[in-house]
């Protein structure tokens, strides 16, 4: 059996998957709801920060994320990003001031900015190169389905009981996370035993520079991410769409099938190829998403867009480790981390000062959201023909010198 057909989907990446599940259930189930929550504390003009400040935290937290990741071990920073996950969620009916909740949303970032970084990392460590995009593709589905189900649970339980039960059952979830990474096996070998000297990240180690193409297109194609979760309440409300986390839901599940469907494309046509064809997706489900005026145009426009995450997200981490040495893997996925929240946020703040709580501005925000999937699809095209001209070059300077 060859090293490329050894199977890495076992009980332990099962496990982690279903913890993948259940953290992002934690986090996703509140989304939804959270401008109506923070309306409700008189924070209206400040929904925006949502989202901006959860991903400027998870953001900051990246370098030290990569570099525990890659020191003290995958599990302890994937545990780690699960508590956060328990305690702010108990917290949110305590801090029920706009500076409060907003204090308390930054510091939910450690969450997102320490356990997808370790999972990545976990997940390159143990499958061949050959099927990396399809075990990142795995990886995801866990994340996809606690995508699609949480805001609908969110949602329901805000709808039939309270906020205060959403956040109480959101901590349950994260803690069933947290039991089960502690029956999980380390991947890292030789890992270190925790030191605060592992805190001092140097300028060399906050960004890893065989990550930057992948970056760039991460930060590109996750504006709009932050554009959905701040601004597709709204819009589903406008429409007749009365649990607002329906868009998530359908979005979620169309990224999940195209998963089954597709997961193997990049290994097989390549990274890049994959890439122009989500970016292309995603400009195509934001231009539909700008005219959609009824439930049907909004649901299309959902389940486009659910395509283009579905392929685009673990394509770019499974190039972020094709290009870096396997002792900077947990960097190089901090790295593109980084780029993805900064698309986030920014698709968030942008978007939000667009919107400015009026419905007939929307078109402008998602317009710009699709120009910025053109671009990346630009940059995209354009690296592959230099790669194909450098090819070409070497192939013919091998020929001239035989």
């Amino acid at each position: 059996m060859t090293r490329s057909s050894t199977a890495y989907f076992n009980f332990q990446f099962g496990l982690l998957c279903f913890s993948n599940f259940l953290f992002s259930c934690s986090f996703s189930m509140m989304i939804p709801e959270l401008p109506g929550y923070l309306t409700q504390l008189g924070g209206a003009e400040y929904k925006g920060l949502i989202i901006a400040l959860f991903t400027l935290m998870a953001g900051i937290s990246r370098p030290f994320s990569g570099k525990l990741t890659d020191t003290v071990g995958r599990v302890p920073v994937m545990i780690f990003g699960s508590l956060v996950c328990v305690v702010c969620s108990l917290l949110y009916p305590v801090l029920t001031t706009v500076s409060g909740f907003l204090l308390l949303r930054f510091f939910h970032g450690f969450s997102t900015g320490f356990k997808p970084t370790a999972t990545s990392a976990y997940g390159a460590d143990v499958v061949h190169e050959s099927r990396r995009g399809e075990a990142m593709g795995m990886l995801a589905l866990g994340y996809s389905l606690g995508s699609s189900v949480g805001p609908l649970i969110g949602s329901w339980l805000v709808t039939d009981f309270s906020y205060r039960i959403m956040f109480y059952v959101s901590s349950g979830f994260a803690l069933g996370s947290v039991a089960i990474l502690y029956n999980i096996r380390e991947t890292l070998r030789h890992p270190q035993k925790f030191s605060f000297r592992y805190l001092r990240v140097g300028k060399d180690e906050i960004f890893e520079k065989t990550a930057l193409k992948p970056a760039v297109i991460m930060l590109l194609l996750c504006f709009s991410i932050g554009s959905v979760l701040t601004l597709s309440p709204d819009l589903s409300m406008s429409v007749g769409i009365q649990n607002k986390g329906l868009f998530y839901a359908v979005y979620t599940v169309a990224s999940l099938l195209i998963r089954l469907v597709a997961g193997k494309s990049s290994d097989k046509y390549g990274r890049v190829i994959v890439l122009i064809f989500t970016a292309l997706l995603q400009c195509i489900a934001f231009v539909v998403l700008a005219f959609s005026h009824s439930v049907t145009m909004v649901m299309v426009s959902a389940v486009i867009y659910g395509f283009s995450v579905g392929m685009n997200g673990p394509t770019l981490m499974a190039w972020a480790v094709d290009l870096c040495r396997a002792e900077n893997r947990g960097r190089a996925v901090a790295s593109v981390y980084i780029a993805l929240e900064m698309g986030i946020g920014c698709g968030a703040l942008v978007s939000a000062w667009i919107y400015n709580n009026r419905l007939s501005n929307l078109i402008y925000a998602f317009f710009l959201t699709s120009a910025l999937a053109l671009v990346a699809m630009g940059l995209l095209i354009s690296w592959k023909r230099r790669e194909r001209h450098k090819v070409a070059a070497m192939a013919e300077a091998v020929e001239l010198a035989e």
